[in-house]
């Protein structure tokens, strides 16, 4: 039995206390792994603090759609901006859907792609989205895997099992209409990703039973637990109600018993980069 697991910590440059935590859940703790959010003011300067002091680290982009403000000049994304010129919140974007221009969505993840490229010095080991935005409609999901196969990197695959593709972790409005598509798009694009993703590590479900108890459920292969790391402040609880929860995961995954556990199983720790 072969199991590699990947710890990918979501929403790197969300605010400093949220990437010290996550450099700290590397460092200390299980993460292998994060995701860029390459449109907010912090995100630059935070990964070249990560190029530092966590070399190992591996670093993807978290494609953005639902926070913050474009790259782009608003007038040419303006089918995803609001009168402010700020990206539509979450429930907005869903009810949106039909009505966005997906050519100004990839133009716009290309530009953040390259603003990592620019801070990193190296393309990303890997995409996913903030919110899972590129998995909310076939032609989004498209847009990406395009832009995976253009930078040569892997993606995030929300599903439980690759080889049956039954999608996780979406909101509800959405899963219908991607789950339609989906087997469509992997097999033309066939992208680099995990066998298997969790999605259930997040809020009262982010505990070491849940790690321990998808990672015995899995024989062989490569498979990405999704988390959330970080230190809560006032800049975290000003823009996300997901703010105290994040140290609970910290705790989590820098425990020492579960770490101990993970290596008796003969579990590998790898990053998108493998």
């Amino acid at each position: 039995m072969t199991i590699q697991l990947i710890f990918n910590a979501d929403d790197y440059g969300l605010t400093p206390e949220v990437s010290r935590g996550i450099r700290d859940a590397h460092l200390r703790g299980l993460v292998t792994s994060t995701t860029c959010m390459m449109n907010l003011s912090d995100t630059a300067d935070e990964i070249r603090i990560a190029l530092d002091l966590t070399p190992a680290l591996g670093l993807g982009v978290h494609l953005t759609l639902t926070a913050g403000s474009p790259l782009l000049p608003p007038d040419e994304v303006s089918s995803l901006c609001d009168d402010a010129g700020k990206f539509h919140k979450l429930g907005a974007l869903i009810q949106r859907l039909e009505i966005i221009n997906v050519g100004e969505v990839k133009a716009e993840w290309r530009a953040q792609i390259e603003a990592f490229i620019r801070a990193a010095n190296r393309k990303p080991t890997h995409l996913d989205s903030h919110h899972h935005s590129s998995y909310f409609t076939p032609k989004l999901f498209r847009a990406m895997l395009e832009l995976a196969r253009e930078y040569d990197c892997a993606i995030r695959l929300p599903v439980a099992d690759k080889a049956h593709l039954a999608v996780i972790g979406l909101p509800e409005a959405v899963t219908a209409g991607i789950q339609k598509g989906i087997e469509t798009l992997v097999r033309e694009f066939n992208p680099r990703s995990p066998q298997g993703f969790l999605a259930e590590f997040y809020d009262d479900h982010a505990t070491a039973d849940e790690i321990l108890k998808f990672a015995a459920a899995k024989k062989d292969g490569t498979f990405e637990i999704m988390c959330h790391p970080g230190y809560c402040d006032d800049a975290l609880l000003a823009i996300s109600s997901y703010a105290h929860q994040r140290e609970i995961e910290l705790n989590v995954l820098t425990d020492l018993a579960l770490q101990e556990n993970i290596r008796e199983q003969r579990i590998t720790l790898v990053n998108f980069a493998s």
